[in-house]
This record gives C-alpha cells, structure tokens and sequence, in this order.
C-alpha cells in the first residue's frame, strides 16, 4: 500500500488547510473543514498512533438533490450537486482484520472485524461501515486489512443531504486504500469510472447485485445511486444532470454568476430507518408495480420505467392506457398511476425544461419549472411534510428564484437559489419566519449558505 502522507501531517492546520484549497472547497469551507480534519487526527494519536506512521484522508460531501425527486432507481434522471459540508475523515492502516472507528463529535466507537457475517445494528450509524465491510468481505474474498479511523462531520443528519451515504463512501474509500481494491480484478472487470463505482456503491446499499459484485442485505432502503454519484462526480459551481441505471452523465448547467444556494433543514428528520423507512421504501414499490403492469401486459422484460417509455414511440401513450387497469396486491390502480405521472412529469418534462432554462439564465422560466416539481412533490409523490411545504413556499415569497424540497422526504431539507448579494439577510427572514411558524422544529434545524462544491477528494 502507498500513503504520501503521515498522521502528522494531518495534525498539521496549516498543511491541512493548503489541502482543502486545493480540493476545490471555498477559503469559508476550507477554514472550517480544517479544524475537524485536525480533530480527527489527534484522535487517533490519542489512541497511541504514532506521528509518523502512514495516514490517509478523505473529504466526503453532502449532496443537494435539485431535481429529480425519486427518479434514479426508475432509471430517470436528476440535477445534482454538493454541498460544501461533509465528513472529515483520517485513516491509519492496520495489519490485520480489525477496523476502529472513532466518531469524534459523539465520543462513541464502533470496533469490529473485517467478516462476510458482520450483524450491524439498525438504527445506529454503525449501521453504515459495517455493511460496507461486510459487503467487501463478500465481493473482495481473501485477507483483507482493517484501519484505525476517526471521522468528523458538520453534515446535518437526517436532513436529507445524504448523510449516510457519504458515511458508507467514507469508509468504502478507507478500504479500498488500504487494500488496493481497484487493482483486484474483480473491481477491474465491473467499475471502470467514478460513475460505475457510484453505481457499485449504490447497491452496498441497497443491497442489490453490480455485475458479477453479488450483493446482500444493504441497510435496508430501496434507493438508487444518485446521492452516490453527486457526491463522487459533482464539480464546484456546476449542477450535474445524470440518468441512472447504469448512471450516465447527460450534461452540466452552470449556476449564473451572482447566485449561491441557501440550505434550510426542517427539524423534521429524514432518517431511512422504521416508519420513515416503510414510507421511503413504499414510492420505490410503487415504481415496480408500474413496471410489473407494464411487463405484464406487454411480455417485455423491462428493468424500470425509463426503460419502459424508451421501447417505443407509443410507449408513453401505451403504459398511461395499462396503468388505468393496474392491479397489485397493495397498492391501487390509480395510486400506480399516479406514481407513475410523477415520474414522466420530473424526469422527462420538468428536468429537460429547467436545466435549459438554467443555462439561459433565465431563472423566472427556471423557477415556474422548480414549482411544479414542487407541487408535484406534494401532490402526486406524497412525500412532503407540512414544514417543508412552508419552508419552499416562503423561499419564494422572500426573494428565491426557486425553491424546493429535496432527499428522500417525509422531513429533512429544502434549497433555495437566491442573490448572493442578498443571501445573508434572505437566511436571516427565511429562519426568523420558520421559528415563528414552527419554534418546536427551529430548535433542532440548520440553516446555512453553500456554493456547489467539489466532488470527494482525498487529501495529498
């Protein structure tokens, strides 16, 4: 294994500093970021790691879902990018199976060993590494070597920015530098770019099979790999438009000079765990009951929707006509339906639309887009809660151009696209108007102003 750097080095502010510049993170950013990479290496040499042994580290972000409200595992598309908030993570390598993890901020660890038969806890951020670990003790067989590592975050959780899928690339990131996974020819024959292996990620998550990578459990949650992919693809100051399944880049639309995104999280969690799991996981079945309908009536073997409407010229018309009579053991006809509207409405209309309008600054034409994704969001995905609903709505009646909710839903965050030049004081009305609305949630937000910011980036 090769590491450029020390643990020292990472105990360094300034040197860590120069780094973070380098990466592509704003001076505001790199400032802040540096200290929690500073924190996390003297917490591994109070474990009794030495200064000058090999250490490697990782800056992983938050994404900001602009577009595409669950499009990715039906194939469809969304507008991505990141937020200049993430995990600060620094790792050094151990000899054996053992991985140590220390969550600075909490002052908790999780301790382990490397095994195909790892039990994570549900519920718990340990949940995250170790199915990782797990997943690449399956896919990678043979001796694998652990890691002593602490991580540092000031990524909201649960606030729907992709908090536990930046943990999961955090410490697939930790592994793979430490076993040069990407030489194996297993990694080889199935990831050849950052979008195949934000594919790959995807599923040791969703527990799925990439490849000949046969896959497991996961965590639970029947996503895609969107948050995946902004977070391993996306580039400063550029929103990212993708398909998926597999995951193809389809262009950038540049952010117009004199605009930043304000960043209002609700209070209301959006963990994929319990209730909120069944929620998140119910628009997912839904999307398959589309598919199943569809295969059904057409003896096709069509892996998603944008499969389905890619068939052929009268597809569209076709599935609207087989959805009238759909039947499911579940859900009703007119609820495929609708889930299925939802879908062609964000992924084939709004997107397309906005992203354009976007790229001809004319962010009027770019908001109406925005709010129709919005009132869809709510009306056809049924996937908003009352404080997100106000949150939006009162972006754009204070000075948005655009404004909506975003993530898995059922809580966490809401963007707005504002003026730089006003941003400040639109943070301060927009929280001012949020704790009078909702004091109880205002207690447990977090708002916060945000360039796109870089994709993930090792330190060195």
């Amino acid at each position: 294994m090769s590491f450029a750097l020390k643990l020292a080095d990472l105990a360094d502010r300034e040197a860590v500093l120069k780094k973070l510049l380098a990466g592509g993170l704003s001076s505001e950013a790199a400032e802040a970021k540096a200290d929690l990479f500073v924190q996390s290496a003297q917490a591994l040499l109070q474990t009794g790691r030495r200064g000058d042994e090999p250490a490697c580290a990782f800056f992983v972000p938050g994404r900001i879902e602009v577009l595409g409200k669950h499009t990715d595992y039906n194939g469809g598309r969304s507008v991505v990018a990141t937020a200049e908030k993430g995990f600060c993570l620094v790792a050094a390598p151990r000899t054996d199976a053992k991985v140590n993890i220390t969550a600075t901020a909490m002052n908790e660890k999780s301790d382990f060993e490397i095994g195909t038969e790892l039990t994570p806890t549900m519920g718990h951020w340990s949940n995250y590494p170790m199915t990782v670990v797990r997943r690449l003790a399956r896919n990678f067989p043979g001796k694998l070597c652990g890691a002593d590592i602490a991580f540092n975050s000031d990524l909201p959780p649960a606030a729907g920015m992709s908090s536990s899928s930046a943990m999961m690339i955090s410490f697939f990131l930790v592994l793979n530098k430490v076993n040069q996974l990407d030489q194996r020819e297993e990694y080889k024959t199935n990831i050849d770019s950052k979008e195949s292996l934000a594919g790959y990620l995807g599923t040791c998550e969703n527990g799925q099979n990439f490849g000949t990578l046969v896959g497991d459990k996961g965590v639970g949650t029947f996503g895609g790999s969107e948050d995946h992919t902004a977070i391993l693809c996306a580039q400063p100051n550029k929103l990212s438009q993708y398909s998926y399944c597999p995951v193809n880049f389809e262009r950038f639309i540049e952010v117009p000079t004199g605009y930043i995104f304000a960043i209002a999280g609700s209070g209301v969690a959006a963990e994929k765990t319990g209730a909120a799991r069944e929620k998140y996981n119910r628009a997912s079945l839904l999307g398959s009951a589309v598919v199943q309908n569809w295969n059904q009536a057409t003896h096709r073997d069509d892996p998603h929707i944008a499969a389905a409407l890619a068939s052929g010229p009268d597809a569209l018309a076709k599935m609207r006509e087989i959805l009238q009579t759909a039947k499911h053991n579940e859900f009703t006809a007119q609820e495929i339906s609708t889930r299925f509207e939802h879908f062609y409405a964000e992924s084939d209309e709004i997107i397309p639309a906005a992203g354009d309008a976007l790229n001809a600054v004319n962010t009027d034409e770019f908001g109406k887009h925005v709010d129709r994704s919005q009132e869809l969001t709510d009306t056809q995905l049924g996937n908003q809660v009352t404080e997100t609903i106000f949150l939006a709505q009162t972006a754009r009646k204070i000075g948005a151009v655009a404004a909506s909710a975003f993530g898995a839903g059922f809580g966490g965050s809401v963007w707005a696209l504002v003026p730089t030049e006003q941003a400040e004081n639109f943070l301060k009305d927009w929280a001012k108007q949020y704790q009078q609305a909702y004091p109880k949630e205002f207690s447990q937000q977090t708002f916060f102003l945000t360039h796109p910011g870089p994709a993930t980036f090792e330190l060195t």
